[in-house]
């Protein structure tokens, strides 16, 4: 069983799922999670997500980005992108109250594009990125990759990716991919589009793969 408690502190606000039994500042590690353009921190990928990572140990925050904070519904402005990337540093720091061990950010689409370059911009922040279907280009324009970040990223990655997804094929991500200085993983999800609600989706492999990345990074201290 786990815990699931409402959260809002200094312009955070979303759910900490908590393992059953846990202190109230864990020795354990700790994930932030947040959604895409078009949803908000209840989106059904983010709730079971975080339960199946508490379930592993993990203090997990899912949160609302800023935009989504101040509307219920629309898209994110372009010209607001770094007032959500500072809604992630802020919450990065409120889970780091509470956990002592290390911290992934992961995203859903747009705020799995906002959590890789924040991590680009402050490669300390955090030790690994968790990214459910990265919009590597906007449909039907391949040549316009959002990838400008990616030689500065020099933290693990996973890229959980479905295979019908018209963001980017597996391949074109793959490719991508390999611009990162640091160890990446890509998971493809079979038959499942953007919103990763198709195809066979095994979240317990995705756990797994983003514990091992971090357990990685303990060993390369």
């Amino acid at each position: 069983m786990q815990e699931i408690v409402a959260f809002e502190r200094e312009g955070v606000r979303g759910f900490l799922h908590r393992p059953e039994g846990a202190p109230a500042r864990s020795t354990g590690g700790g994930l932030v999670l947040t959604h895409g353009a078009g949803g908000n921190c209840n989106a059904p990928l983010l709730v079971a997500a975080a339960a199946a990572f508490s379930a592993a140990g993990l203090q997990v925050l899912r949160i609302d980005l800023p935009f989504r904070q101040r509307r219920p519904k629309g898209p994110p402005s372009p010209a607001n992108a770094a007032a959500d990337r500072a809604g992630l540093r802020q919450a990065v720091g409120a889970l780091r109250a509470i956990v002592e061990g290390k911290v992934i950010l992961g995203g859903q689409s747009y705020g799995g594009r906002q959590a890789s370059m924040l991590a680009a911009d402050e490669p300390r922040l955090v030790e690994a990125l968790l990214l459910f279907s990265y919009p590597l280009h906007a449909p039907g324009k391949p040549e316009r990759l959002r990838t400008e970040h990616f030689p500065r990223l020099f933290v693990p990655a996973l890229f959980v990716h479905g295979t019908a997804d018209p963001f980017g094929s597996i391949a074109e991500l793959s490719l991508a991919a390999s611009l990162i200085p640091a160890p990446v993983q890509v998971m493809p999800i079979e038959e499942a589009g953007h919103d990763l609600r198709r195809g066979r989706f095994d979240l317990g492999a995705v756990v797994a793969a983003a514990l091992a990345q971090l357990e990685a990074t303990s060993l390369g201290d």
